[in-house]
């Protein structure tokens, strides 16, 4: 019996950069970021913030030196769109759930479902949800609720920006159309930490019909407020005709680096400090820092302490890109 060709293994490479991939729905955030880690043959690679299996939408990856600011970007500022179906409890709060509980959806208005978004609205206790990849003595709480165990998840604040109907017409084509599911479009700008999923269960509590998500999709994440996306069908289809057009698709570190004040150093400052020596200053700022050399080019992360001396933290070894083929 002839046995079929195994897969040749992926040479991976030194690789920098940040790719915004438009995660489709169905891959875990995992499971994306392996794909395009192949894909670019990154031999180190991380994205910023999970989004759910069901969700699509922005997934900023990080590459090679980029990963060292991935830990900044996890807090950042973000935005989704999401649908939300009235009437159901499932247990992971989502479609990909399964229905604990029906109900009927009363009577509302546009009037109350403001009212009940406001309440959801500003610096808040949200309760994660069961099955999240938050953490308990190491393992992730999705993992003991798929085992049937009793998850208790204590509340933790987070901050809504704006949870917001989308418009009046969504209401209309929902909730007061019988032949249709009753949902919402909704919009959420929220900080780091905030679940969508969690926001829409209690939106469908305060309705007194509960609800679950039906649909998300993340638009941008600060600092990448309106993000050019690469599908994966985009990044095979550049693969395919090679390396230099799918490079192409990577921003540089510093577009990342936006949320950090910069220090500005020169060559032998930017030595130094690449040795791990400290500029003894006096710097006005505080806090960790971006540090550029005099090319403009970011050098690492830096943290300037209280005896206002410049220390490095995350410096950037950078590879050199190849031509890649054509």
């Amino acid at each position: 019996m002839t046995r079929p060709a195994s897969r040749p293994r992926t040479r991976f490479r030194p690789l920098d950069g940040i790719l915004l991939l438009d995660k489709p729905r169905g891959l875990s955030s995992n499971q994306a970021l392996q794909r395009v880690r192949h894909l670019f043959r990154a031999e180190k690679g991380g994205h910023t913030g999970s989004l759910d299996p069901l969700a699509t939408g922005l997934l900023p990856v990080c590459f090679g030196e980029a990963t060292k600011i991935a830990g900044g970007l996890l807090g950042a500022r973000k935005a989704y769109t999401t649908v939300a179906r009235l009437g159901q409890v499932t247990d992971t709060d989502d479609a990909d759930g399964a229905v604990l509980r029906e109900r009927t959806v009363p009577p509302l208005t546009i009037e109350i479902l403001d009212a009940a978004l406001a309440q959801l609205t500003g610096r808040l206790q949200q309760r994660p949800p069961i099955y999240s990849a938050l953490k308990r003595g190491g393992e992730p709480l999705y993992a003991k609720a798929r085992r049937g165990e009793v998850v208790d998840v204590d509340c933790r604040p987070v901050e809504v920006h704006a949870f917001e109907l989308q418009s009046a017409a969504d209401l209309l084509d929902g909730v007061l159309d019988p032949g249709g599911p009753p949902q919402l479009r909704l919009h959420v700008e929220c900080g780091s930490g905030t679940y969508v999923r969690s926001l829409v269960r209690d939106l469908g509590e305060l309705l007194g019909c509960g609800a679950h998500v039906a649909e998300l999709r993340r638009l941008w994440v600060d600092p990448f407020r309106d993000p050019r996306m690469w599908s994966l069908d985009d990044l095979q289809a550049l693969a395919a005709r090679g390396e230099r057009g799918l490079e192409a698709c990577l921003l540089d570190i510093e577009a990342g680096m936006l949320a950090w004040p910069a220090v500005h150093v020169d060559a032998a400052q930017a030595a130094r400090l690449q040795h791990g020596q400290a500029l003894a200053g006096p710097y006005t700022l505080s806090g960790e820092v971006a540090i550029v050399g005099p090319d403009g080019r970011a050098q690492g992360l830096g943290q300037i302490g209280v005896d206002r001396a410049l220390r490095p933290q995350r410096m950037f070894r950078r590879a050199e890109r190849s031509a890649g083929a054509d």
